[in-house]
């Protein structure tokens, strides 16, 4: 069994579902996020959720912008801290008032969110490990040619 709906309200949502007698939703499985550029709410969360009880799957979507700030859902998923920490290091998709919102898969230095479509592919900084000095180096990215935008 699976379903899924969307919603501008995930928390209360999901709070329902975690409670309601017929849903008994017990676990995030997975948060995760999707960067849709071409729309006015371009950064779609999707929340995967298990109900063992029933033996059933759930899927809620939402959408936000680059400054719409979402609800987290940690107080009734206490696992869901780590999926909205990766969500909003890969996506910069914000959670209000999230107990631990900071890097989780990426380097404190590093600019901007590797999963964003906006992002360039070449990156800003090139991290290497040099030996003789036995520390990792950041230098800024040098272009043998002219950036080049393919889609007119």
């Amino acid at each position: 069994n699976s379903s899924d709906t969307n919603t501008d309200c995930p928390f209360q949502l999901l709070c329902f579902l975690k409670l309601h007698t017929y849903t008994r939703v017990q676990v995030s499985i997975d948060i995760c996020g999707v960067d849709h550029p071409s729309r006015k709410r371009r950064f779609e969360v999707v929340y995967n959720l298990l109900s063992t009880r029933y033996n059933s799957r759930i899927r809620v979507q939402t959408s936000a912008d680059e400054v719409t700030r979402i609800s987290p859902v940690v107080s009734p998923f206490p696992s869901a801290g780590r999926w909205e920490r990766e969500v909003w290091d890969m996506f910069g998709v914000s959670f209000i008032n999230h107990p631990d919102l900071r890097r989780i898969s990426t380097d404190y230095g590093f600019e901007g969110h590797p999963l964003r479509k906006d992002l360039p592919l070449s990156g800003y900084v090139e991290v290497r490990y040099d030996d003789p000095e036995k520390r990792v180096v950041s230098e800024p990215i040098e272009m043998t040619q002219e950036f080049r935008y393919f889609d007119s």
